[in-house]
């Protein structure tokens, strides 16, 4: 009953962190008004070290927000092993390895939309005001899901036991390097989904909660792999109808 207790409890924490990072995102979308929230969309990229901070806030939060729900069914087993063996602390490393990757990836995101700001490419809703950049990211989004790194990391997130079982480790650092490895593979797999972001916006809540349940539906639902194959044609057709709309309008 204790490990029962235990592996509850973790459930617990997991689930109020996701909780937590929607609520977040959800008060930053409603009160944009707010000192805080203004700081995560400077109006040029002429960024304070205040703007970089809250930027990276968000982007973590939001990662986190997005990714945690689809890592349930790794994250669920792999609790269930250690409170079996009454090993403490492993599950914790494990999250927090996974979650770092995926910081690590908010850095570049922070970097990435400076960069776009700076070249007015996006404005500061995290939108993207450029027709090419769209077509670039929705074509590059839709590719990737057919490219063969895309396949293994996919395949890695959706069989939790088998990725647990070859690449078991003991003890708290093993945990940890277990829970790093893992969010490398997630970040493989779907990294050219969350640059996205910058087509529908990173503030644009709906937009955000959609591409939440498109990874979702990849890593759990039943032939997820093949419906990813299918988002990736569609994604390959809207690419080239903006790119052939932005063509167009160039004539």
């Amino acid at each position: 009953m204790h490990a029962d207790v235990r592996r509850f409890a973790g459930f617990g924490l997991i689930a109020g962190a996701i909780v937590a990072g929607w609520a977040l995102l959800a008060w930053m979308a409603f009160d944009m008004g707010h000192p805080l929230v203004q700081l995560t969309m400077p109006g040029n990229a002429e960024w304070s070290a205040l703007n970089v901070a809250a930027m990276f806030v968000m982007w973590a939060v939001m990662m986190a927000a997005m990714m945690l729900p689809s890592a349930l069914p790794v994250v669920s087993t792999f609790v269930r092993l250690n409170t079996r063996q009454g090993e403490r602390g492993r599950a914790r490393a494990f999250v927090a390895a996974y979650l770092l990757a995926w910081s690590a990836f908010s850095v570049l995101a922070t970097a990435l939309q400076w960069m776009l700001q700076w070249g007015d490419w996006v404005d500061p809703m995290i939108v993207s005001t450029s027709p090419l950049l769209t077509a670039l990211l929705l074509l590059i989004g839709g590719i990737y899901q057919f490219m063969p790194l895309k396949r293994t990391c996919l395949g890695k997130c959706r069989t939790p036991v088998a990725f647990l079982l070859g690449d078991w480790r003991p003890g708290v650092r093993g945990a940890f390097a277990m829970g790093w490895r893992h969010g490398l593979h997630c970040l493989g797999c779907c990294w050219a989904l969350m640059a996205l972001l910058f087509v529908g916006g990173a503030m644009n809540l709906a937009w955000v909660a959609a591409l939440t349940v498109v990874v979702g539906i990849e890593k759990m639902a039943p032939h997820g792999e093949r419906l990813a194959l299918v988002l990736g044609a569609a994604l390959i057709a809207a690419g080239l109808f903006r790119l052939a709309a932005m063509l167009a309008g160039a004539a």
